[in-house]
């Protein structure tokens, strides 16, 4: 039986583990980048913290400032989704290098958004696949989805779902860099019992 788990009471033993699902995860997401870029990506230690969600926006730049953010559901023996942010410009940086040529300034076409949702689909899913792999858990991801907005406004989409569980949230930072140093942002909101079938796989709980 899972072991019932709230993020308010969360213990030290319990956030170190989902500080080392962020790490692997957030490694194996950099080498997958590098794959479809075919370049070198460096990425720093990934800052894993636990926060109230009102401060999440201020973390990445302030609620104004325009993100991309891919968000996909997940299902299977856990529930819950993940959310991969990043600031437009950075967007645009990973998006000219994978088509071969700078993109201009302005809105994104749709080859763009479509690049854009591949790069988003590869780092999230490489972040799943860790995960499962670490559990022994079946996860499924669902079709990405693909916003440009600020950044308070993209969040408002995970709030509304996170409301009725709580106020904290696991924020995943991640610094990468090939020439450019770029700020990606994870956030995963699995539902309460599945933290605890996360904890409970790990003979943890």
């Amino acid at each position: 039986m899972a072991k019932e788990v709230s993020l308010e009471t969360m213990s030290q033993e319990y956030f170190d583990v989902l500080k080392e699902l962020g790490n692997i995860g957030a490694g194996n997401a950099t080498t997958a980048l590098a794959h479809l870029l075919n370049c070198k990506v460096d990425m720093s230690v990934p800052q894993v913290r636990l926060l109230d969600f009102q401060d999440v926006g201020a973390i990445m730049g302030g609620e104004e400032q325009i993100m991309a953010g891919i968000y996909l559901c997940v299902e299977g023996d856990i529930t819950g989704s993940i959310m991969f942010l990043l600031e437009k410009e950075s967007a645009r940086h990973l998006v000219s290098k994978l088509m071969g040529f700078e993109i201009p300034d302005g809105e994104f076409d749709e080859m763009e958004i479509s690049a854009l949702k591949e790069i988003g689909n590869i780092i999230t899913g490489a972040y799943l696949n860790s995960l499962s792999t670490i559990t022994n858990l079946k996860i499924y991801p669902s079709v990405p989805a693909l916003s440009i907005d600020m950044a308070g406004a993209i969040l408002s989409v995970p709030a509304i779902e996170f409301g009725t569980i709580g106020d904290k949230i696991l924020l995943i930072q991640n610094q990468f860099s090939d020439d450019v140093q770029l700020d990606g942002f994870f956030i995963l909101v699995p539902d309460i019992e599945s933290y605890g079938k996360i904890l409970s796989s790990l003979g943890i709980g």
